[in-house]
């Protein structure tokens, strides 16, 4: 939820469409404009100002400020320009300096493309035909977005990393950026999980962050790139990989958030749901822990400390334990998938190393490395 007091902002996108309109606009009806209405795909309309808007040769340039609202987005305060000039025939639509370009399968655009994501492109398409059709203009007309900071804004970003290089991305689903918007996160996810998949012959790894990637690096070599950090959102990127040409996955995981989905929660926010010490307690009490340990396990406020006592108290009901956990890790994952796709999970703790490993890991890792 947002909270009311914050600014909603508008997305590259956007920029980009209403810097083409201002710029068909003076090339087909001679208007300069300072400012250009918009509807967003969201619906919500936009008065956005242009920052210039002039003649270059027979094409015209306009620009407009991209606005982050309260949304920390690098991408806030730069300008993104749209060039226009006629052509024979068609709406062409293509990047400039500062837009990158794609390198890698499984993005919205082609290799070589500009990356100008599908939305934004309708946006822009719209914008220019709602002109050409003020105009009765029945010609073509190229666009050609471009920002002159993209390249070093680009760095901060992970385009590099999805297969982007030389600038940013026009993005936006809506057309409008929602501060601190958990979708907006989920998305980028659901665009890095497509890239990988159609990139890595049908195998995938999936962390929650930084410290599953940190511990596939240090344990296994794996360059953390490589894994896909799905944050907390199991069960929707579960049901995301459910539509990718995906045969096996692998999760690993921090057992600080993978026993919560041994009890079947798919969204591992602390907010949501915690019942790590009680899924600790039942699997120990399942492997044969007496009810003074499990009272003591219950009593604990990290899961690090719940796993100190209990191997502490037996190693082998410490083991047993944690097996019985990732098994059910496994089953869940397996439920919540609706194809036949092999799952394995590594469950590791901070101070003790792998906890738990399913049969599977390491002819899965020798595919993934190959």
């Amino acid at each position: 939820m947002i909270e009311k007091n914050l600014k909603i902002g508008y997305t590259t996108g956007s920029c980009a469409a209403a810097a083409a309109k201002g710029a068909v606009t003076l090339l087909l009806l001679y208007k300069k404009l300072s400012q250009v209405s918009l509807q967003t795909p969201k619906g919500i309309p936009l008065q956005l100002q242009l920052q210039c808007c002039y003649w270059q040769g027979q094409k015209t340039i306009c620009a407009v400020k991209k606005y982050s609202g309260d949304d920390p987005d690098v991408t806030n305060g730069m300008l993104l320009y749209a060039m226009a000039e006629k052509i024979e025939n068609g709406i062409v639509i293509d990047g400039g300096e500062g837009i990158g370009r794609v390198t890698k399968k499984g993005l919205q655009r082609e290799i070589g493309e500009a990356a100008i994501n599908n939305v934004p492109r309708n946006m822009i398409q719209q914008c220019v035909k709602e002109v050409c059709a003020l105009a009765d203009y029945k010609k073509g007309i190229a666009i050609t977005i471009f920002a002159p900071e993209g390249a070093e804004i680009a760095k901060k970003t992970y385009n590099e990393k999805l297969g982007i290089v030389g600038g940013i991305s026009i993005l936006g689903t809506t057309g409008i950026v929602e501060p601190m918007s958990e979708r907006a996160l989920l998305d980028s996810i659901k665009v890095e999980l497509n890239m990988k998949a159609v990139n890595s012959n049908g195998n995938i790894i999936l962390t929650f962050g930084n410290y599953g990637s940190n511990f596939l690096k240090e344990h296994f070599a794996i360059d953390i790139d490589n894994a896909v950090k799905i944050s907390n959102f199991v069960g929707e990127c579960i049901d995301f990989i459910n539509t990718l040409p995906i045969q096996s996955l692998l999760l690993v995981g921090h057992i600080g958030k993978m026993v919560k989905i041994a009890g079947g929660v798919m969204q591992t926010h602390s907010k949501y749901a915690d019942c790590r010490r009680e899924i600790i307690g039942v699997h120990a009490a399942m492997a044969g822990a007496d009810c003074e340990i499990i009272r003591n396990i219950m009593e604990t406020v990290t899961t690090e400390q719940a796993l100190y006592l209990l191997k502490k108290h037996s190693e082998i009901i410490f083991q047993n334990t944690m097996e019985t956990i990732l098994q059910k890790i496994i089953e869940h994952i397996q439920y919540r998938l609706q194809k036949d796709i092999e799952v394995n999970v590594i469950l590791f703790s901070e101070k003790m190393g792998i906890l738990a490993q399913s049969q599977g890991v390491e002819v899965f890792l020798k595919k993934y490395l190959k």
